[in-house]
């Protein structure tokens, strides 16, 4: 049996995150490509321990085998606090190996008694995704999202 651990970012697991991260964005899991100083941004946040962002360093056998991140938000309709998946990757050698089903329990137990709802995006190519979400009790969620770049400053 494989010993899996999900822990927190650390500052050692940057590369890892960067490499897995540029593997992901250049996936038919992204629609739309991202610039990669967003990568460094994002970790940088990490361990700045920013409130509305977490990194999860998904471990295989000691072996950096994928990462996830989380964002936070209120919902008004849910009632309270929403944890978005907003990326989960596996590296393409850890794959099948129930890595994933393993992040899903990882974030409801986590949020099981503060967060009233799991949110996450998935696009309609990404079968094999789609297939875990809903073994894993996630459902459709019937609203066109929308979104609108603003510029930087």
């Amino acid at each position: 049996m494989k010993n899996i651990q999900i822990r927190d970012f650390r500052p050692g697991d940057r590369e890892y995150y960067l490499r897995l991260s540029n593997e992901f964005y250049n996936s038919p899991a992204v629609v739309h490509d991202v610039p990669a100083e967003n990568f460094s941004l994002t970790f940088e946040q990490c361990m700045e321990n920013n409130p509305y962002l977490r990194g999860l360093a998904l471990m295989q056998d000691e072996h950096f085998a994928g990462y996830a991140l989380l964002s936070f938000t209120w919902s008004n309709e849910a009632g309270g606090l929403v944890v978005l998946l907003e990326e989960a990757y596996i590296a393409s050698e850890y794959q099948g190996q129930g890595l994933g089903s393993e992040l899903l329990r990882f974030v409801e137990t986590e949020y099981r008694d503060t967060a009233r709802r799991l949110r996450l995006e998935v696009t309609s190519v990404n079968t094999g995704a789609i297939k875990l979400y809903n073994h894993m009790g996630y459902q459709q969620f019937d609203y066109l999202q929308m979104i609108k770049e603003l510029p930087e400053k």
